[in-house]
């Protein structure tokens, strides 16, 4: 028999360090088995015995015992170069399989897939999807974007933003704006209720009952939403709206109105009417960016939570739905806060029209 290795020299500082180490539930298996050993070794125990309770092999044991003599604490948790799982794909491959996803398409189509790519390659589909995962590339997913050409983007987002983060005092800030030809539209069969194992049922085709259009103005204060439901979007319709706003908004106040630039907000009815209520300002967002209109997103919540999964018999049912949901919202508005400044678009823009140029270069 071989004589047993003599006791690991450990420091009271280093043994201190490995007693923390060999306890912690945050540190790599591979630190918390290698302390553990260490401090086994340390106590005189075996090779064999050390290798039998910590999972491993004698051989192991007696490297992990040399390093540390070597090298301390430094590289503890390191795996020395040339050991380890061995690359399966050659880093040739790799850079061909990411080139291919970012500069061509297979033929015929608009992207790649895993199968797809994998079959040009020669590669299994689970090694292209570890790859693009490894890289962050989603040829599945395409996001839309639009640069704006209106010629007082900057002043007209300067002036919006401003209102967003510094609101003027003695003075109310709403987003209008109208989503039009909402349908009300009916299934042509009964839907079937969710139950276990099954969701909600409803039929992909449906009948049309007529539509209706929601004017609305979303106070950035405090997130409630003034709403009337009116047949057309024309500047008759709208001078309504403006009507119903100078009634639910108290006298006294300024209304700050960030709006579109749809025709039918600048129609000399609606001039003359603003010429005779001057506590109305209107701030017209830049063309292309109705992202800067804060009631889009709330269109998004009422489209989302009552009308896409709706039955809507007849247009006064739709609109019933629409003053319904309008009043529970109001019932516990929230805010939508904005936080982008303008200066920190502006860079993005620039950013996007080099792209853009970058492109067209090439």
């Amino acid at each position: 028999m071989t004589n047993p290795a003599p006791a690991l020299v450990v420091s009271d500082g280093q043994r201190a360090a490995l007693e923390v180490l060999s306890k912690s539930q945050t540190a790599s298996h591979r630190e918390v088995q290698r302390a553990q050993v260490l401090l086994m070794a340390a106590e005189g125990l075996a090779n064999e015995s050390i290798a039998k309770v910590a999972g491993t092999s004698p051989g192991t044991v007696r490297s992990w015992r040399a390093r540390f003599a070597e090298d301390g604490l430094s590289h503890l948790g390191e795996v020395r170069a040339g050991r380890g799982r061995k690359p399966v794909i050659p880093q040739s491959k790799i850079d061909e399989i990411v080139d291919l996803t970012r500069n061509s398409r297979p033929e015929g189509q608009t992207h790649w897939s895993v199968r797809t790519m994998a079959a040009k390659v020669g590669v299994s589909p689970a090694q292209v999807q570890r790859i693009w995962a490894a890289r962050g590339l989603k040829p599945h997913l395409v996001d839309t974007f639009k640069l704006s050409n209106d010629p007082r983007f900057e002043e007209k987002l300067i002036d919006v933003v401003g209102l967003y983060l510094n609101p003027p005092e003695k003075a109310i800030v709403l987003c209008m704006d109208e989503k039009s030809s909402i349908q009300a539209l009916d299934r042509t069969q009964p839907s079937l209720p969710m139950k276990k194992g099954r969701a909600e049922t409803m039929t992909h085709d449906y009948k049309r009952n007529g539509t209706t259009t929601l004017f609305a103005a979303l106070d950035v204060a405090t997130g409630k939403v003034i709403g009337s439901c009116l047949p057309k979007h024309r500047h008759e319709e709208f001078l309504v709206f403006l009507k119903t706003i100078n009634k639910e908004v108290p006298q006294g106040l300024d209304v700050h109105l960030i709006l579109d630039n749809y025709a039918t907000h600048k129609h000399p009815d609606v001039k003359a009417w603003l010429a005779n209520n001057p506590r109305f300002q209107l701030h017209f967002t830049p063309t292309s960016s109705s992202w800067l209109n804060l009631v889009e997103r709330w269109f998004r919540e009422l489209t989302d939570k009552a009308l896409r999964r709706g039955a809507f018999h007849s247009v006064p049912d739709l609109i019933h739905k629409i003053e319904e949901y309008l009043a529970a919202h109001n019932t516990e508005p929230k805010p939508l806060v904005w936080t982008a400044t303008a200066d920190s678009i502006l860079k993005k823009v620039a950013r996007g029209r080099v792209a853009l140029e970058t492109i067209k270069q090439n």
